[in-house]
């Protein structure tokens, strides 16, 4: 566990946070100064008038995301207000800047009211090339999703519901295949019923995983058709049962999916899940069953939480930062369904990948190989920027959503690697990530 005072220490020594905004022209000379500013700043404002695609040539918009937050749910907290969550905010932009490159303005708006808070985000499309909305509660966070999704240009993408859903769905994949489960057959059961849940119920319903199948539990119990209570989001998954608990629902299931909090999933209820079960407790920083209390009722489980310290950590790192790197690459007006589904495949297909000793180095282990221990990349991973990146950028052209397609993908692979080498060479890593781009486009 983090220690309190080094966290504090962490966040308040030197300069206070842990972001800062630095220049990436040269500005020293009266002509340097008078071409980064007036006059010479009016050519490009001229030809953004004329052309308002321009502003991703002349400005860094096109690099540029929004990490915008309410502070309505932030991580465990709850609804602690916006300005508690700015450390939070600040964290999201040093991980979209370490794995991906991609500069970020944290935005903490102190707007409740959903209408307003979609409008105000709205206002902000100018500045920025995709939005990535933030510990927003449910079940306002789906309408301020959608609403800002249909009237905005640029990609929103709120990575507490599809950040989680594209890594649990990559976990899921490979999980189903070790443990020789055919998704058409699986019973799913959710510890949870929130925005995370929701989004990843639904993906799994992309993996071939029968709505009939996925039973969504919250605080009341198992979300049946008879409940008065249900808005459209949960209730779209909603069974028609005499069951009414999760300890009803989860007897011969097959995979458990925890997205709500500590202990709620007892070694009893697990006990009576279908055999190799799959279990994904996921709530942090104590998942749903600990992990070796569950090992300790069955050995014949595949297992994930969402902690570095044990095996096959679900992590968000493993998403957003790539996905918004392949979007804004090819200019996505919006995060499709296929481009959340083509990164889902493109983590799995990298699991299977032999795993580099600088990866193993980093998490003090000798070897990780595919199988029960390992589902899911590492976060530390490298190559997942590419393999997910262009797996991105393929999804939105194909999908019809990128107004700036690419023409090479081979270079755009080549540019990644690039960006990974000029990153090790800055972090004094000795070990360059090589990958074939053959090699890495045919597991995609």
């Amino acid at each position: 566990m983090v220690d309190k005072q080094a966290a504090l220490d962490y966040h308040s020594q030197g300069r206070p946070g842990k972001i800062s905004i630095s220049p990436t022209k040269p500005c020293s000379t009266q002509e340097e100064l008078s071409l980064a500013y007036t006059p010479g700043v009016a050519e490009p404002c001229l030809e953004i008038q004329r052309n308002p695609q321009d502003s991703y040539r002349y400005t860094a918009r096109g690099n540029l995301v929004a990490v915008i937050t309410n502070g309505t749910a932030i991580l465990g907290l709850g609804d602690i207000g916006p300005l508690a969550g700015k450390p939070v905010m600040e964290g999201k932009g040093v991980l979209f800047k370490e794995f991906a490159d991609i500069d970020v303005f944290d935005i903490e708006i102190n707007e409740k009211n959903p209408d307003k808070l979609i409008d105000i985000i709205h206002s902000l499309e100018p500045t920025f090339g995709g939005i990535n909305l933030e510990d927003i509660k449910a079940p306002e966070c789906f309408y301020i999703e959608a609403e800002l999704s249909k009237r905005m240009k640029i990609p929103v993408f709120h990575d507490d519901q599809h950040g989680t859903a594209i890594i649990t769905t990559a976990a899921l994949i490979n999980a189903l295949e070790i443990a020789g489960h055919k998704a058409e057959n699986v019973k799913v059961v959710f510890s949870g019923a929130g925005a995370a849940a929701v989004a990843c119920a639904h993906m799994f319903l992309s993996i071939g995983i029968s709505k009939e199948n996925i039973f969504l539990c919250d605080r009341k119990g198992l979300v049946t058709a008879d409940r008065s209570d249900l808005e459209a989001n949960r209730g779209f998954f909603a069974q028609r049962t005499t069951a009414r608990s999760m300890a009803d629902a989860v007897k011969d299931a097959n995979v458990f999916v925890g997205l709500s909090g500590k202990g709620l999933f007892s070694p009893e209820m697990l006990a009576t899940m279908a055999p190799n079960a799959i279990v994904f407790a996921m709530a942090n920083p104590d998942p749903e069953i600990g992990y070796h209390e569950a090992l300790a009722v069955r050995r014949d489980i595949i297992m994930a939480t969402g902690r570095s310290d044990y095996p096959n950590q679900v992590n968000n790192v493993l998403g957003f930062p790539f996905v918004f790197r392949g979007a804004l690459d090819v200019g996505a007006t919006r995060i499709s369904e296929e481009m959340k589904l083509a990164a889902a495949r493109a983590l799995a297909a990298l699991a299977r990948e032999k795993v580099p000793l600088s990866v193993c180095q980093a998490y003090r282990l000798k070897e990780l190989q595919f199988g029960p221990d390992y589902i899911i990349p590492k976060p530390l991973d490298p190559r997942v920027l590419l393999f997910v990146a262009p797996a991105i950028a393929k999804a939105a052209m194909s999908s019809g959503v990128a107004t700036r397609p690419l023409h090479d993908l081979s270079a755009y692979h080549q540019r990644m690697q690039n960006l990974l080498i000029n990153k090790f060479k800055r972090d004094n890593v000795m070990e360059e990530p090589t990958l074939d781009w053959q090699e890495g486009t045919a597991l995609l």
